[in-house]
């Protein structure tokens, strides 16, 4: 099982990027999915988590400017970012908790990260 992030890259100030991550490999069930970051000398820090059933949940950095959503037939979940800042620019992180087939208990598992620049 992996977590696969893509969308990342460099942006002007005031623009928008989708990030997307899709699950991989051979799954039963996902349950909740969400999307850190983690700026450079700082902390992890949760954006904005969605469950099953698309109930979502943001940070007050994130409110008003990111929506998270999901597919789960393609067990994929997005990171719509708009009004971009320099502050936003980090290393943005996907994790999912999810039962791998073959397994009893749910699992946490985390993508590579995907850098994201936000040029003034």
């Amino acid at each position: 099982v992996q977590l696969v992030e893509s969308g990342g890259g460099l942006v002007q100030a005031g623009g928008s990027l989708r990030l997307s991550c899709a699950a991989s490999g051979t799954i039963y069930s996902i349950s909740d999915m969400a999307w850190y970051r983690q700026a450079p000398g700082k902390q992890r820090e949760l954006l904005a988590a969605i469950t099953t059933d698309a109930r979502t949940n943001y940070a007050d950095s994130a409110k008003g400017r990111f929506t998270i959503s999901r597919d789960n037939a393609k067990n994929t979940v997005y990171l719509q970012m708009s009004r971009l800042k320099p502050e936003d620019t980090a290393v943005y992180y996907c994790k999912a908790t999810l039962l791998p087939q073959g397994r009893l208990t749910f699992e946490t598992y985390w993508g590579q990260g995907t850098q994201v620049t936000v040029s003034s």
